[in-house]
């Protein structure tokens, strides 16, 4: 594991921090039947460093960016498997109807 991937992760746990300190915050706000107009300040914070920190590790972890142009050489078919029987066209609805054999 890289550092780009950990602080992914160390993101991704300050968002769901975030997310369940609001929801306790909403419920103490409940029992002391105040109204919720926001999250708390430190709240947001919290929001914003882990949606940065996602944000740098999803730049950061990709090394090499592949073109997607179909003209690419990094995208040219060299040869066809030998085995042509898997080699599939079209999946479209297979699940809604029964396969007859």
């Amino acid at each position: 594991m890289g550092l780009g991937f950990v602080v992914g992760i160390i993101g991704g746990f300050l968002i769901a921090h975030a997310a369940f300190s609001t929801i306790q915050y909403r419920g103490e706000l409940k029992i002391m039947e105040e109204q919720f107009t926001g999250p708390p300040f430190n709240v947001v914070i919290e929001l914003l460093v882990g949606l940065g920190l996602c944000l740098w590790a999803g730049l950061a972890v990709p090394t090499k960016f592949l073109s997607i142009l179909p003209h690419s050489d990094e995208n040219r078919v060299v040869s066809l498997p030998a085995n042509l029987d898997l080699w599939f066209s079209t999946t479209e609805g297979r699940c809604f109807h029964p396969i007859q054999i």
